[in-house]
């Protein structure tokens, strides 16, 4: 427990599933980890009055609001927290910058590569004034996943060599599933591509130490008309026998990519949300000159290692169990052998960004490091218009460390 009487107050738009989630961990943190101050849920925000209050009950929140503009304008506000769709995430984070509040984002950071480069712009100039951002991209917090990154930093795996990474969801397969807002590009900015692409481009990167500098890719979406939701349409999925009234699917549904990476390695990438069977399966595989390692999230406590520096008759992939006091944010919870799961991964982020603010130092990933992800989506989009032909990567306005 925090012992500290600084207090941060955080007012949070959104209250759906990342809602429930930064929730949770604004919740926890200061619980488990000793901080320079203390987060304090002060008020969330939602358009559904009946809905936000209940959230606000659930949740934890002190208060409620349904207007963004309110945690804005408030003296009372420190941190804003943007749990929205992307559509909103640049009008709301550039007014939280101007106003002097500090900024948590949620993935992508944007729909376009002009607003992420304004957002980046716009914090760049905050941080002058001693305001902080970040992008939330949380599973760069799942130890097993910063182990990993200590592994390729320290020279255990040599020169990366290859990159393999995928994203696999099935939770659209059936063609009656509803045209929810994801499916949409004015609301989503992409499809698989921005929702768990973006995910595995930022990991990827954050745990070799290099970027993505060019793309040869290929989309595609499979089902181009899906129902309207009840709520849109006024009807059920059917009425009478007959079928609801439907509408585009206007995104990807799935993004197959090859990749150069800027210290030589050769990447592949593939994020879908029709790979029927799998519910929410991240896998990543880094292959070096002295070894390779994999993090699959499915085996979240866990990396596999492959040290080629032994000797012939000890080599193999040997299990690593990441729940060591010694292992990254480990030494917070429980005894080793104890594992972690999902959720913890934002109340580390939420540990790192209230020490970052407290302190007085950039959180990361900053606006920068999310620009640049931006920028790969698109690189890919750009690839897969131009029929898989080859696409650089264009360079971002400010540069920050990975």
């Amino acid at each position: 427990m925090s012992t500290t009487d600084k207090e941060l107050r955080v007012g949070m738009v959104g209250y759906a599933f990342m809602g429930a989630a930064h929730s949770q961990a604004w919740r926890t943190v200061n619980r488990v980890f000793d901080l320079p101050a203390r987060a304090r849920m002060a008020l969330i925000c939602g358009r559904d009055t009946t809905k936000v209050a209940d959230a606000a009950d659930r949740l934890g929140w002190d208060a409620y609001t349904t207007d963004w503009r309110d945690l804005i304008n408030r003296d009372d506000i420190d941190v804003i927290d943007v749990c929205t769709p992307g559509d909103s995430h640049a009008e709301i984070a550039l007014a939280a910058l101007a106003a002097g509040k500090h900024v948590l984002c949620e993935k992508p950071l944007a729909n376009t590569v002009a607003e992420a480069r304004a957002m980046t712009a716009a914090a760049e100039v905050a941080r002058a004034a001693g305001v902080r951002s970040m992008c939330g991209f949380n599973y760069r917090r799942v130890p097993a996943v910063t182990m990993m990154r200590q592994l390729v930093a320290d020279g255990r795996l040599g020169v990366i060599r290859h990159v393999r990474a995928t994203y696999l969801q099935d939770w659209i397969v059936d063609p009656q599933f509803p045209l929810v807002w994801r499916l949409q590009k004015d609301r989503a900015g992409s499809g698989a591509l921005g929702d768990i692409g973006a995910h595995i481009i930022d990991l990827t990167q954050f745990v070799t130490g290099q970027r993505i500098s060019g793309v040869s890719a290929v989309t595609e979406t499979f089902v181009k008309e899906r129902p309207l939701p009840a709520e849109s349409s006024g009807l059920a999925a059917t009425v009478d026998g007959h079928k609801a009234p439907t509408g585009p699917v206007t995104v990807d549904d799935a993004a197959v990519f090859v990749a150069r990476l800027d210290g030589g390695a050769l990447a592949t990438y593939e994020a879908s949300r029709f790979a029927t069977g799998r519910k929410n399966a991240l896998r990543v595989e880094i292959n070096g000159s002295l070894g390779s390692v994999i993090f699959d999230l499915e085996r979240l406590n866990e990396l596999e290692f492959y040290d080629a520096t032994r000797p012939s008759v000890e080599q193999g992939f040997s299990r690593i169990l990441v729940t060591e006091g010694e292992h990254p944010y480990m030494s917070a919870w429980w005894p080793p052998g104890h594992i972690i799961g999902y959720e913890h991964s934002f109340t580390h982020e939420m540990r790192d960004f209230i020490e970052a603010v407290a302190t007085g130092v950039d959180p990361t990933p900053s606006f920068a490091d999310a620009l640049q992800v931006q920028l790969v989506l698109d690189a890919v989009t750009r690839s897969a218009e131009l029929g898989s032909s080859w696409a650089e990567v264009e360079p971002a306005l400010i540069t920050a460390a990975v």
